[in-house]
């Protein structure tokens, strides 16, 4: 039998080729990436948030193909049904009326990546059936339970139009490990080449550049449960987690001020025990990334905007303007609350 250690190393090896595989087919996102690297081997779903075209599509299926396992995407629409997930009715060759499982089913337990692309335009009916299959990894069906052990849920909100959307309340926000900003690159070497380099106009040839099979998706629940026995946090650095999760209940009492912002009447809740849970089950996949088997202060630090950013549930007052809020109070919080030496 191979020791522990031995097997986290050889399966940190293998997570560090899975990030640089997608970044073979995919520049100027390595931030995205990593984050993205972090929460599967988390085993926490991931809202992305990005402006049209920046290639969040591509990613996915990228990483889809470097852990195995089957890929699905579905559009949010505002007629969209809950039924419209799990199964799928024609008339076929014959002129005869044909149930086929949908989306969610089609794959059984080999579905390892479901895309929701544009979720808030999506009735509430099927955000709550997406929450379960998150929540449970399984949904009923034609009587009888369908399980998706090793499912990873993504979605993306659309930000640029309110017309027929329906945003997701606070109880489903918090069941993402992770809200992530997905830009166009900054880079001008990384812009110059997703204009010009006509490679980067089409995806499948792109995505071939990607290892195929490099972790199975079947392998990252035990691999993830061995790095979260295995990282160990201090004393302190427990402290420093408690304290930041007391932070984000009542701010002010750690000294953070937002221009424009009466503290006293900004929060109706700080994070859930979920959300600080996630904190650090996300930290230690940061520090086994890092080839560490102990968790330090700038482990927490990487992931606390992604992972406590969503999960702040401001007052009505607020909540227009939570975008800059949130991003204000969380770099807040890190600056205000005292770190371990």
């Amino acid at each position: 039998m191979r020791r522990a250690d031995e097997l986290l190393h050889d399966w940190r090896e293998r997570a560090l080729r899975v990030e640089d595989g997608v970044a073979r087919a995919v520049v100027g996102q390595a931030g995205t990436l990593r984050m993205i690297n972090v929460a599967l081997f988390a085993r926490g779903h991931v809202l992305l948030e990005g402006d049209v075209g920046v290639g969040k599509t591509t990613v996915l299926r990228a990483f889809a193909r470097a852990i195995g396992g089957a890929f699905e995407r579905v559009e949010g629409t505002v007629d969209l049904m809950p039924g419209d997930l799990v199964y799928h009715t024609y008339v076929d060759d014959q002129g005869q009326p044909r149930i086929e499982p949908g989306p969610l089913l089609r794959h059984g337990d080999a579905l390892a990546t479901f895309f929701f692309n544009e979720v808030n335009r999506a009735r509430p009916q099927v955000q709550a059936l997406l929450l379960r299959a998150m929540a449970e990894r399984s949904v009923t069906a034609f009587n009888r339970e369908y399980r998706f052990p090793h499912l990873t849920v993504f979605a993306d909100r659309n930000r640029l139009e309110r017309e027929e959307t329906f945003e997701l309340p606070a109880a489903a926000r918090d069941r993402f490990l992770f809200e992530l900003r997905m830009a166009a690159p900054t880079d001008e070497a990384a812009r110059h080449a997703i204009v010009f380099d006509p490679a980067f106009h089409d995806t499948e040839a792109l995505l071939e550049r990607v290892e195929p099979g490099i972790v199975a998706a079947s392998e990252l629940n035990d691999i993830a449960a061995q790095i979260q026995a295995s990282v160990v946090a201090s004393e302190a650095l427990q402290r420093y987690v408690m304290d930041l999760w007391e932070a984000t209940q009542a701010p002010q009492r750690f000294g953070v001020a937002i221009e424009g912002v009466e503290m006293d009447r900004l929060m109706l809740a700080g994070a859930s025990p979920r959300g600080t849970m996630a904190l650090v089950r996300a930290a230690r996949v940061v520090a086994w990334l890092a080839g560490r088997t102990h968790v330090v202060p700038d482990d927490v630090t990487a992931v606390f905007s992604a992972v406590m950013g969503h999960r702040l549930f401001f007052s009505p007052l607020y909540e227009m303007r939570r975008a800059q809020i949130a991003e204000a109070l969380t770099a807040q919080l890190l600056q205000q609350v005292p770190t371990p030496r």
